[in-house]
């Protein structure tokens, strides 16, 4: 996944001495790629609102929880067997999955 990130940075020129000096702005771009996980709902419950991803290359499932859903509006839930990417943090009992977004 790519975030990008554009703006203006205010850039000081020193002219040759400190009494005089020149305000401009300069048009800077700031992009990074992050690495998320990818796998697949093992199962998700609607009503309790939480369910468990199974990982693509192994490891522990991940708590995955419907407040950390990323949602284009509507109810934010998951279907048993769907590709899903997703942020991997550590909670309370173990790794928990946040951003999560259909792949």
């Amino acid at each position: 996944m790519h975030f990008l990130f554009s703006g203006l940075l205010r850039v000081w020129a020193y002219l040759g001495d400190t009494e005089s000096a020149r305000c401009g702005f300069r048009l800077y771009t700031y992009q990074e790629e992050i690495d998320m996980a990818a796998g697949t709902v093992k199962w998700f419950n609607a009503e309790k609102g939480f369910g468990f991803i199974e990982q693509d290359g192994g490891g522990p499932d991940v708590f995955a929880h419907y407040s950390n859903i990323v949602s284009q509006g509507g109810y934010r839930e998951l279907r048993d067997g769907q590709r899903v990417a997703f942020d991997i943090t550590q909670g309370q009992k173990g790794p928990q999955a946040e951003n999560i977004v259909a792949a």
